[in-house]
């Protein structure tokens, strides 16, 4: 199809997919309007290089609100005819995040009377998860529905109006290859089973098999299975394609950086900021995130005109261009604001809406692209994936007199009024911003009046790792028949890109070379002495300052092996048989409060003590002190006027960042079991929480690799290192007394050195730099290296880096004034070309 369209007043208008499709040979082939519809962008994604890009979603390119609107209300006009009045206001309509929230809003408002619920990847505290989906082909966090009426998906009275609800309608912005639908559809009638769906979209792109996929599965089912779509087409990729898309994104961005730096960097915001009351209705929930009725239609269908003159009496009086800007998920709330101030403005004004997004996607300046401009900030919603990069596009350069910035009050933090904040990208590109409110919508929670009756029992080998049942009870929950594992490039995309949490997945399993193994070896025998005086070192003062009988807790997984260790130390030392358990944390994301609650009820609290194999920079330190805290607050043992509860500090065989006060040494050496991942540590992966995965009373998960079993050396090291106990318990003895007899106070050396490593080399996030040997080597392991720092004279603690960064073609920079062995800095600005054909590192920045 031509990439020009010829207009009746004799006008060439440029799609918005030339400049792809001259340079990549692709294809959008359809009925008339497909283009009119449809742009294409290109990103940093390893399975999808394009990117359809829609101009009446509202989400990338803004649109008159108007327009959004009436393309989903229309579609719902269209499934109301489709099922009848009657089985219309019977149905439920189910929308996807984050791009569909506001568009399956407008198809449920077209319906009129049915209710509406959004799938969410933002969990809220004391709702109960009614299901899950995956989105196919993604790194992002599961697709959760947390409806606060729980028969809503059920269709029962109270939601439908004293009915059966017949009818599940869910919308999406696209259908690309159908899988999402699939795995909703499959998740939800083996709770909700229904003779009928419809599924709604505003492009169908689906290949022929894929429409064969969804016509038997709706057979196997026995359900019937309609589609209703504003427009259908294909898209045609030549072979090869995926790879050219990369090189092609790759070299932009390099010639983008070479001409200007980082587009996004921070500009002195000019235009002022000026927040306006809308006086939301408290009784009306800011979107469908946990249900929205059709009461709750009325009510602000009422408010609206209110809103908008409100936004309007606070605009300038020579503003004429308007952009009302959404946020993420919410979609609806600023789409109907929009429509609103449109017809307070009439015709003296142009309002136009779209939303921030969570995806990166490359921008080009070109009338042929679909995505002009990019401002870049960070995520002010204090995300359960952590912190990342957030993105507004086609904003900058658009002539916008005014910015209304719609957030909901969960998102209204110090982050969204920072220096470098949506804000103040903002104020830089327009002559006024106007920050508007929505109260986040909170469900009572489900009062918790006592604990569940059973709460999960540990798991121990041989049925889960290959320690001895008495070595660790494992307080997890087993994952090992759910697919978890991604490649490395992958998950280091989704993690920077802020599309996903490290926890949500696993890397796969270094299986290491023969080479590798036997350095192994070497090194377990070179160190066994150094390791077991540093465990008896550790145990002796836990029993000096915690003692007589306290409960191991390692921290899973690298604290695993130091605990088991610990314990062989108590026994063969002193005949002391320690309870020892493993337990998940999660940086940014806390504890397993599951297993805390386990820990509680079987034993005092006050008697644990959480063990870890080192420490780096302290980030596990400060975690595990925080969430303790958040713990005991919020009614856990020792609430805050109760009796003394759980200890948060930790107990490391090595604490060469001087961030803890119990520990065996703070020299920087190879700890064996830092060099290997499962086949060290019990065959145990590390540990996952994902919320589709994991409920509010059970354990985090984690894998047991069973078909290593020919690989595993848990024992062995175990083996090796109690072998040298006895000649090691004299200087045990004479270090643990000079120990207790000193200040031990943390230093926190090492987060000062990080954060100074992490300026120096332009990287400014101290999550991309991992001190010390065992971190280091976590990162040729499992992430994407960029080089890493070796202290000058560092000698055969070493040797198994320099292997795996030779592996992996990653240089090392010998430094001095480093107080770690080592430290790795991980790639700081990942993307596909961050690592060549055969899977090594790019050399230099």
């Amino acid at each position: 199809m031509s990439g020009r369209v010829r207009r009746e007043e004799a006008v060439d208008v440029v799609w918005s997919g030339d400049w792809v499709a001259e340079r990549l040979g692709v294809a959008l082939e359809g009925d008339g309007e497909l283009q009119e519809l449809l742009g294409l962008a290109l990103r940093r994604n390893p399975k999808r290089a394009h990117l359809l890009v829609s101009n009446v979603l509202g989400k990338h390119v803004p649109q008159k609100p108007s327009v959004v609107y009436g393309a989903g209300y229309g579609l719902g006009e269209r499934v109301r005819a489709l099922l009848g009045a009657d089985d219309a206001r019977r149905a439920v309509v189910l929308g996807y995040a984050e791009t569909a929230t506001g568009l399956g809003h407008a198809v449920a408002d077209g319906l009129r009377d049915a209710p509406y619920l959004h799938s969410t990847r933002r969990p809220v505290a004391g709702v109960a998860q009614a299901g899950g989906f995956e989105e196919a082909h993604s790194h992002a966090t599961s697709h959760l529905l947390l409806p606060e009426d729980p028969e809503l998906l059920g269709g029962g009275a109270e939601a439908s109006g004293g009915a059966e609800a017949s009818t599940l309608v869910l919308v999406d912005d696209e259908f690309s290859t159908g899988n999402t639908v699939l795995n909703t559809i499959r998740a939800l009638h083996a709770s909700h089973p229904r003779e009928r769906y419809v599924i709604v979209a505003l492009v169908d792109m689906r290949s022929a098999g894929d429409r064969d996929r969804l016509t038997a599965f709706a057979a196997e089912i026995g359900a019937r299975v309609d589609l209703v779509t504003r427009s259908s087409g294909t898209v045609t990729l030549p072979e090869g394609v995926l790879e050219r898309g990369q090189a092609l994104v790759a070299a932009q961005e390099a010639e983008q950086a070479g001409q200007a730096g980082r587009a996004d960097e921070a500009v002195a915001g000019v235009a002022p900021v000026t927040r306006v009351a809308l006086d939301w209705p408290a009784e009306v929930p800011d979107g469908g995130r946990h249900g929205f009725t059709p009461a709750h239609r009325a009510a602000l269908e009422a408010a609206l005109p209110g809103m908008a003159e409100r936004i309007a009496g606070a605009l300038d009086s020579d503003v004429r261009r308007v952009l009302v800007l959404g946020f993420e998920e919410l979609m609806y709330a600023p789409l109907r604001l929009g429509t609103a101030l449109e017809a307070v403005l009439g015709a003296d004004a142009e309002v136009r809406y779209s939303t921030t997004t969570r995806s990166p996607v490359l921008a080009v300046d070109d009338p042929g692209y679909a995505i002009r401009t990019r401002l870049v900030f960070p995520a002010h919603d204090d995300p359960a994936d952590g912190p990342g990069d957030r993105y507004a596009y086609n904003v900058a350069g658009a002539g916008f007199d005014a910015v209304v910035a719609v957030v909901d009050s969960t998102a209204d933090t110090p982050e969204l009024h920072a220096p470098d904040g949506l804000l103040a990208r903002l104020a830089a590109h327009t002559g006024q911003v106007l920050l508007a409110v929505v109260p986040s919508y909170a469900p009572l929670p489900v009062p918790h009046t006592q604990e569940p009756a059973v709460l999960p029992e540990p798991l121990r080998g041989p049925d889960f790792s290959s320690y001895a049942p008495e070595d660790v009870g494992w307080l997890l929950q087993d994952l090992s028949h759910t697919e978890l594992e991604a490649p490395t490039e992958e998950r280091e995309e989704a993690i920077q890109s802020g599309g996903a949490h490290y926890a949500e997945s696993l890397p796969v399993e270094y299986q290491p070379s023969a080479e590798y193994q036997a350095l192994f070896t070497a090194a377990l025998d070179a160190s066994a002495a150094r390791i077991a005086r540093a465990v008896g070192t550790v145990t002796e003062t836990v029993l000096a300052e915690r003692g007589p009988r306290p409960v191991l807790v390692s921290l899973a997984r690298a604290g695993t092996p130091v605990g088991v260790l610990m314990r062989h130390w108590a026994r063969h030392r002193h005949g002391l048989d320690l309870p020892h358990y493993a337990i998940s944390i999660v940086r940014g994301r806390g504890i397993d409060a599951t297993a805390l609650r386990w820990l509680a009820a079987h034993h005092d609290p006050a008697d644990v003590v959480f063990v870890d194999g080192w420490t780096g920079k302290g980030a596990i330190t400060r975690e595990l002190a925080a969430a303790i805290e958040e713990f005991e607050a919020s009614g856990g043992p020792g609430g805050p006027s109760g009796p003394v509860g759980f200890n948060p500090e930790i107990a490391v065989l090595a604490d060469p960042g001087g961030c803890v006060r119990t520990y065996g040494t703070r020299e920087d050496f190879l700890i064996p079991s830092a060099c290997l991942n499962s086949t060290v540590s019990g065959l145990i992966s590390r540990t996952v929480l994902r919320a589709d995965l994991v409920g509010p009373d059970d354990f985090h998960g984690a894998k047991f690799y069973r078909e290593l079993a020919g690989s595993d050396v848990s024992g062995d090291f175990l083996a090796a290192v109690t072998a040298r106990f006895d000649e090691v318990a004299d200087q045990v003895d004479a270090e643990t007394k000079e120990l207790l007899a000193a200040d031990r106070a943390p230093t926190w050396e090492g987060w000062a050195a990080v954060e100074r490593i992490s300026e120096e080399y332009g990287i400014h996030d101290v999550n991309l730099v991992k001190p010390g040997v065992g971190e280091t080597t976590r990162v040729l392991l499992r992430r994407v290296p960029w080089k890493i720092l070796a202290k000058r004279g560092a000698g055969a603690d070493l040797t198994h880096i320099r292997l795996l960064a030779e592996q992996r073609g990653v240089p090392v920079e010998e430094v001095d004034d480093l107080p770690y062995s080592c430290v790795g800095l991980i790639h700081p600005r990942f993307t596909r070309g961050a690592t060549g054909a055969d899977g090594k590192a790019v050399q230099g920045a």
